[in-house]
């Protein structure tokens, strides 16, 4: 068995619950998620976001995944530089806006009143605070995804399981199976960056959506509970010291120390 590894793939997904992003590198920062990784979210009725005094909401009051599988059908492009959103439904455009002005935010909330009005509690608003992230979890954090875990689920079920119905950030091959459980509170190395390995990740119904189809078409969930005993898939990891990641960098262990 081996420590080391590589990453083959890194998302971010802009918008919390909208598609993912590849990214052939990024520099990530202490304390903080992949850049522009769940900034944005879509309010599913009133929530209570105070943008003055961002606080962690579930993802229940959102659009998302789990209840909404259509959002899976929408392909969307974030520009970082200026902040607009497209939303592309079989590569028709039939939205845009840009996140940070009120007539853009609108353009994109009339989209959503109009296409998952059965879907609504009210009102859709996009929401956006400076430095907060619409994760599933409380804390700022990276979510890191075993490539052999998934080949693993693919011979329990017998058939194919998409990487990115996990939603992950990295996504890490040349570990073995499960291999990610081993390695909690443990430090892990990509270039000058480290990040230590805090929680598994338990998964909910949104992983049993096919990405590419947008049909709810597995029950992983069920069936890892009834295999594996646990319906876990993956790790979310913080960001402890600075640095630049790329697809092909090595991974590694390495002590607590983050100057190691």
């Amino acid at each position: 068995m081996t420590d080391t590894g590589t990453l083959e793939k890194i998302y971010r997904y802009p918008v919390k619950g909208l598609s993912p992003e590849p990214m052939a590198r990024t520099t990530l920062q202490a304390g903080q998620t992949l850049p522009a990784d769940r900034r944005y979210a879509i309010e599913n009725g009133p929530s209570g976001f105070t943008p003055a005094t961002p606080q962690y909401f579930p993802k229940i009051k959102f659009l998302m995944l789990m209840r909404n599988e259509r959002l899976a059908s929408l392909e969307t492009r974030y520009d970082e530089a200026s902040h607009v959103l497209t939303i592309c439904h079989h590569k028709e455009e039939v939205a845009r806006g840009n996140l940070e002005t009120d007539d853009g935010r609108a353009a994109i909330e009339a989209f959503f009143a109009t296409t998952f009005a059965k879907d609504l509690r009210g009102p859709p608003k996009v929401l956006f605070a400076p430095g907060h992230s619409f994760s599933d979890v409380p804390r700022k954090v990276v979510s890191i995804i075993n490539l052999a875990s998934v080949a693993d689920l693919e011979t329990m079920i017998g058939q194919s399981v998409h990487p990115l119905r996990f939603r992950g950030n990295l996504y890490v091959a040349g570990w073995p199976a499960w291999h990610e459980f081993t390695l909690l509170e443990q430090t892990l190395a990509i270039g000058e960056t480290r990040l230590k390995v805090i929680k598994r990740i338990v998964r909910c119904a949104a992983v049993n959506v096919d990405p590419l189809t947008a049909l709810r078409d597995l029950s992983l969930p069920h069936d890892m509970l009834r295999h594996y005993g646990h319906d876990d898939c993956g790790v979310y990891a913080e960001v402890i010291a600075d640095g630049e990641i790329a697809a092909g960098d090595r991974i590694s262990i390495v002590n607590s120390d983050p100057s190691a």
